[in-house]
């Protein structure tokens, strides 16, 4: 038997003994369903085995053969890495061209900071095979189908900005599901699944930034300069043009632009249209308007801009590319982190990024996901104890939230939450008192969402009983006002008690993002925070009483993964099979513990 048959055969043992031994664990648990209920079970009636690399998977108790074979297909397709696009169209290159100079890049520290390196396990990098985003395109889609045109050239502009930007410039249709750019036959499928790249945020020009005519993806990218004179921006005065003219067909141009918030607003300031139950549009509502948010906080007026946060500042200057040799290292440097706050997809772009066309690998979403985490839980939001006072069995506890964002916290489409979890023990540690508790599906004890899709948890200043939770969210509602999770008849919010960045008045601020529901009334929710007063019956029980807070976040609401799964398409079934089997755990923003005298 020659080598490479010998080597063959070993590898197809192996498979099969791999798909044997996961058979094996797997046998007998059972399967979890993808639309259940809130569960109120308790740890020891938790159905999901944990691996080593944080992927949950579902157990195959009394399955057939086939769906025994699917679930094991479905636990776990790791992306397994390679190398960096290369498509070339008219406008637009992969970022393996941008690679070829600008890789190997070393800040003053020692520490690599090359552009691809950093963005390439990014969600900017995934936007265009982010499967919750494809998902829920299909869902609108599902529901108004005779929308089909309008939802999906609004979806694509921003997630598949090169495909859609290039089809526009040459007349063609714009399309993202069946055979759009979503599909591996289509032309522009590479560009279309490259997400948010180099060649796209570099061409943006200055044209109308910063006001209503560039949000909603109209940023403004010149299609008419061929190459090699196509402008592409950087931060920096006098570049080196011949290089880049040379290998990639762009000519170097300063953007004092490229490190400005109004940028970033060309997506990240978003209006979707809305319609009535008969499907007759009546307007747009803020899907999401990250840079109005940023614009009334202190963050706009100190003109500290989205690049401070989410792209942190290399150690000193770096020396930008690698040809032609001893170039002057330029500074400020920022780094291409594009960290924001959603570790949830960047696990699941992890664990099935086989699935997906991902070519960024396991470990390099390790390293993104750290430093989401690391944003998470030192440049969020703190908590405090403002008083703890125990006077006749009545312990009252004031717990000061402090928010840091330059923006709402959350932010952006308002499917996540932030919410306190508070668990008041005695002195044998006895659990008398807990509000906002996590079940292992990911909805919260207690919250009127979870339990009932038309209802919602209201604001609180004050809590007395554990069934009430303080919930950080904006709920949307239809023309009818009734509560929706459908994106397309969403015209308005009947609570956004989002937490308002500091310096942002709440009493002037524009009906985009206005606080609504009682948090508009609540005076200690204000610009920079929100203080909620806590008071539990503790007669009966022995002190000292012990207070543990915990302020957490959920990328996807559990009622919105609800609803959008009640929607059969492949896409939506694909991603529940995601979302069943990962770990769903909140992320923790602070904690603090505390005890009575007595």
């Amino acid at each position: 038997m020659s080598k490479e048959k010998k080597l063959t055969f070993l590898f197809v043992v192996l498979i099969f003994s791999y798909l044997f031994y996961l058979t094996s664990c797997l046998s007998e648990v059972k399967e979890p369903t993808g639309t259940q209920e809130p569960s109120t079970s308790t740890a020891t009636d938790d159905v999901w085995v944990s691996s080593s690399t944080s992927t949950f998977l579902p157990t195959t108790s009394g399955t057939s053969t086939e769906a025994t074979e699917e679930i094991i297909r479905l636990a776990m397709n790791p992306a397994q890495g390679g190398s960096l696009s290369s498509f070339q169209t008219a406008d637009f290159t992969g970022p393996s061209v941008c690679a070829t100079c600008h890789i190997g890049l070393i800040d003053q520290s020692g520490k690599d900071v090359s552009m691809p390196s950093d963005w390439r396990s990014t969600m900017m990098a995934h936007s265009g095979i982010d499967p919750v985003w494809q998902a829920k395109v299909s869902s609108e889609v599902a529901r108004n189908p005779e929308l089909k045109e309008v939802i999906e050239q609004k979806c694509v502009t921003c997630h598949m900005p090169m495909a859609t930007t290039q089809a526009l410039a040459e007349g063609l249709p714009v399309a993202g599901l069946d055979d759009g750019f979503y599909s591996p036959e289509h032309s522009y499928h590479a560009a279309g699944i490259d997400g948010v790249s180099c060649t796209l945020c570099h061409q943006v020009t200055n044209e109308n930034l910063g006001t209503m005519e560039s949000f909603s993806g109209h940023y403004v990218i010149d299609t008419a300069t061929t190459a090699p004179n196509r402008p592409i921006y950087g931060p920096y005065p006098n570049p080196v043009i011949n290089q880049m003219q040379n290998q990639a067909g762009y000519t170097p141009t300063y953007g004092e632009h490229m490190l400005s918030a109004e940028h970033c607003a060309t997506c990240h300031n978003l209006y979707t249209p809305y319609v009535d139950g008969e499907g007759n549009i009546l307007g747009e509502f803020p899907e999401q308007t990250v840079y109005t948010e940023w614009q009334y906080s202190e963050f706009g007026s100190q003109t500290e801009s989205c690049q401070s946060c989410h792209m942190p500042l290399a150690d000193g200057g770096v020396q930008i590319s690698q040809i032609p040799g001893r170039l002057t290292a330029r500074e400020p440097f920022y780094q291409h982190y594009f960290v924001g706050g959603n570790t949830f997809m960047l696990e699941i772009l992890a664990n099935w990024g086989g699935d997906l066309e991902v070519s960024a690998s396991p470990e390099e979403f390790r390293e993104t996901i750290a430093r989401v985490e690391e944003q998470l839980k030192n440049d969020t939001a703190a908590l405090t104890v403002k008083n703890l006072s125990l006077t006749d069995g009545n312990l009252v506890a004031e717990i000061q939230v402090e928010v840091f964002t330059g923006h709402k916290f959350p932010t952006s489409i308002p499917i996540r939450r932030a919410w306190l979890h508070v668990v008041v023990t005695d002195s044998s540690n006895q659990v008398i008192f807990e509000s906002g508790k996590q079940n292992p599906d990911g909805s919260i004890q207690g919250n009127a969402a979870d339990a009932d899709p038309l209802a919602y948890e209201p604001h609180y200043d004050l809590i007395t009983q554990p069934d009430q939770v303080q919930i950080y969210e904006g709920i949307m509602q239809n023309s009818d006002k009734e509560v929706t999770y459908t994106l397309l008849r969403a015209g308005s919010f009947a609570k956004d008690n989002r937490l308002l960045p500091a310096e942002a008045d709440k009493e002037n601020l524009p009906a985009d993002i206005a606080v609504y529901g009682l948090a508009a009334q609540d005076t200690n929710f204000i610009g920079g925070g929100d203080l909620v007063r806590y008071q539990v019956d503790t007669s009966g029980y022995a002190g000292p009483f012990t207070v543990s807070v915990e302020l957490l976040y959920e990328t996807l609401s559990y009622r919105f993964v609800q609803d959008l799964l009640l929607d059969k398409t492949e896409l939506t079934e694909r991603f529940g099979a995601y979302y069943n089997n990962s770990d769903k755990t909140a992320s923790v923003i602070d904690s603090l513990v505390i005890s009575t005298q007595n």
